[in-house]
């Protein structure tokens, strides 16, 4: 009898209050509906199911839930069960009720940093979860080790040192969600380490400088020119934040003569460099630029996600670590979920799932930007676009002084772009810089052609 109970139904909390059981259980249900603790369209347990929980006889609750479909409350159907009624708002008195507005937002979407998240590989990704959820481990499903699973950092590893040239062990890497939670964990462990300031680019995210922030940590800006950022400031600080691969947003790749410098740095000092690898995937027109991790492991903490090639909804990240970070950022860290999503991208990197998908980005990304050149050359010929030989934006840039405009312009285009100086931090001493950054690779496939029209009525 207990099994049989215990496996009636749909749960519900319920307190029948007042005089009577029916009553009382009426009286209880319509002020759960009333007060919107049950949704309309919500599920209720069979009368039978709900009779057992509450200990009360089943004719009661088929009373009380017949009073409540005859009220409008509920509403019953052969084959759905009992459910909560959709019903409209009531308006104040002697108002009308308000018609649904749709949400507003722009027609066109050009902002950087997302993928074309329709072009997301749903099979692929649904065939790779069915074969990692079977051939998992039972212990795969428990609170696990804080670094990720060993089938994802293992595979990771593989991956990084073939196609980022990173020198990778599964004892190092420590699976995040995403970018921001990883450098998140390392600037909690920076501060803990005594760390006060961490030396950025003049020119990047505002979200990752208040990260670092809340960590506890200042941001200073670093001197930036046509070679990428200057590193030949670094004095006094400990820890440095980079994009060494293709610079976010200029788009230009840190000088090889930088890059060891400042690999040299960090050796000389004792200092550590945090590498933002954001779309290593992606290029072009030259050699792909291996990771700066490569050079020195013990100096160096890449971190990658799965963002761009993927999609930033699963919220996967990693990092590659010195051997004298992993404890403490796995601490740091704790146990977190996600162990089945985890599985899957281990078995998409295994299958070969994981390259396909990210040569076939690669081929229709290149087509964006060719003919957005092309249309530029065409349309607007007095803006030259930079920063194109690789990742998934353009810096479009803009006669002196037309920033502004060019932004209103697009926002009556219909047009969602930023311009570069919304990536300027505030105490950059960098020239200011008149341009937009175009993230090409964020529109849906059959809305490109109209976008890149909208862009152009757009510009000068």
């Amino acid at each position: 009898m207990a099994k049989e109970w215990a496996t009636l139904g749909i749960d519900l909390y319920v307190e029948p209050t007042g005089p009577g059981l029916r009553r009382g259980l009426t009286d209880a249900l319509r002020e759960a509906v009333r007060g919107g603790r049950l949704a309309p369209g919500t599920r209720l347990p069979s009368s039978r199911a709900l009779a057992a929980d509450l200990g009360i006889a089943r004719n009661t609750v088929a009373d009380a839930y017949a009073d409540l479909v005859a009220e409008g409350w509920l509403t019953a159907r052969q084959g759905s069960g009992t459910r909560v009624a959709e019903r409209a708002p009531a308006a104040p008195a002697g108002r009308p009720a308000p018609r649904p507005r749709p949400a507003a937002g722009p027609a066109y979407d050009l902002t950087p940093g997302s993928p074309d998240l329709a072009a997301f590989p749903r099979a692929e990704w649904l065939r790779a979860a069915r074969r990692a959820l079977t051939a998992a481990p039972h212990d795969a499903l428990g609170y696990g080790d804080p670094r990720g699973r060993i089938e994802l950092r293992t595979a990771l590893a593989g991956y990084l040192a073939r196609a980022r040239g990173v020198r990778a062990d599964p004892g190092r890497i420590v699976v995040c969600s995403g970018f921001s939670h990883g450098l998140s964990l390392l600037g909690t462990v920076l501060r803990r380490r005594g760390v006060r300031a961490v030396s950025v680019e003049s020119y990047g995210l505002d979200v990752h400088w208040n990260l670092l922030a809340a960590a506890g940590l200042r941001t200073d800006p670093l001197a930036f020119d046509g070679l990428g950022t200057r590193v030949d400031a670094l004095s006094g600080v400990r820890a440095l934040l980079v994009t060494p691969g293709h610079q976010f947003p200029m788009g230009v790749p840190l000088h090889p003569d930088r890059r060891a410098a400042l690999v040299d740095w960090a050796r000389r000092t004792g200092g550590l460099v945090l590498e933002d690898d954001y779309d290593g995937e992606f290029r072009y027109d030259r050699q792909p630029v291996g990771a700066l991790q490569g050079l020195d492991p013990e100096r160096v903490v890449y971190l990658g996600t799965a963002s761009k090639s993927l999609a930033p909804g699963l919220r996967l990240g990693w990092m590659v670590l010195p051997e004298a970070l992993v404890a403490e950022v796995a601490e740091a860290k704790g146990v977190t979920g996600g162990v089945l999503d985890q599985l899957t991208l281990a078995e998409f990197l295994d299958s070969g799932a994981y390259d396909r998908q990210v040569r076939a980005a690669r081929l229709r990304y290149r087509r964006r930007r060719d003919q957005l050149v092309a249309a530029l050359a065409e349309r607007a010929p007095s803006v030259r676009a930079t920063g194109i030989a690789a990742g998934l934006h353009a810096v479009l840039e803009l006669p002196p002084g037309t920033e502004p405009s060019v932004v209103r312009a697009a926002a009556w285009q219909g047009l969602a772009v930023h311009g570069l100086s919304r990536f300027r931090h505030e105490r950059s001493a960098a020239p200011v810089r008149d341009a937009l950054v175009v993230g090409y690779g964020t529109p849906p496939d059959h809305a490109w052609t109209g976008t890149l029209d909208a862009l152009c009525r757009a510009l000068p």
